[in-house]
């Protein structure tokens, strides 16, 4: 009998490319709900949404409570949902994401989902976009909204994956993919393994030095996407 996997996939640069829009909701969701422009430097680097957003705001001298982050967030969806098209667009799923996802869905006993700082209404916009969610049991993931810290995201993934497949899952029993230092750590953190790509900001090496058990330079070698995947 082949040995069960929850295997998390992050989103952004890992398995796509969103280009600019993005940024572009970022500032105008910002000015909508604060009515002041984005002047400060900002990066997801792997927070989890809600993280950011409150640091954005933080940034800026503003105060994310007395709900101007969540008013923050339903303006981001909004203005994420009205660039849908300029998504599809300009953006693209990386080389080899698609044919990994495939390919690990023909092994028995994989179940594949995602571990993302994106909302969970952001996750399915930007994975639908580019045809990815074939692959993805989306009721399995953990998302942005679920908690501050991305570490804590993992037991969200098992607890949902109990509630839909009567099955809890193990660190031992999961696999982490993504881009960058924190999906790292977050598998580290949750007893996981830690297939790292470097397909984002962070360098294979930094990757490496992180502590990743698999470090990948894109998804397009799927043999190997494959092997390091189930190499547990």
């Amino acid at each position: 009998m082949e040995r069960e996997l929850l295997v998390l996939w992050d989103i952004d640069h890992t398995l796509i490319d969103g280009g600019t829009v993005a940024r572009r909701a970022v500032a105008a969701a910002f000015q909508r709900a604060t009515g002041l422009p984005l002047t400060r430097s900002w990066s997801y680097y792997g927070r989890t949404e809600t993280a950011a957003a409150t640091e954005l705001l933080r940034a800026h001298d503003l105060d994310p409570g007395d709900g101007l982050l969540a008013g923050y967030l339903d303006l981001l969806v909004a203005e994420m949902q009205d660039r849908a098209a300029d998504l599809a667009d300009e953006g693209h799923a990386l080389p080899g994401a698609r044919e990994a996802l495939r390919a690990l869905a023909t092994r028995g006993g994989v179940r594949q989902s995602v571990l993302t700082g994106n909302l969970l209404v952001l996750a399915e916009l930007k994975l639908a976009a580019f045809d990815l969610t074939e692959h993805l049991d989306l009721r399995l993931g953990a998302y942005g909204d679920d908690a501050y810290e991305r570490t804590d995201l993992p037991a969200h993934a098992w607890a949902r994956a109990e509630r839909v497949l009567g099955r809890r899952f193990r660190g031992s029993e999961t696999v982490i993919i993504g881009d960058t230092v924190r999906d790292v750590t977050t598998a580290q953190a949750a007893g996981a393994r830690a297939v790292a790509v470097a397909t984002g900001m962070v360098s294979a090496a930094e990757l490496a030095a992180a502590g990743a058990d698999a470090v990948l330079p894109d998804l397009r070698d799927t043999a190997a996407v494959l092997a390091a995947v189930t190499e547990v």
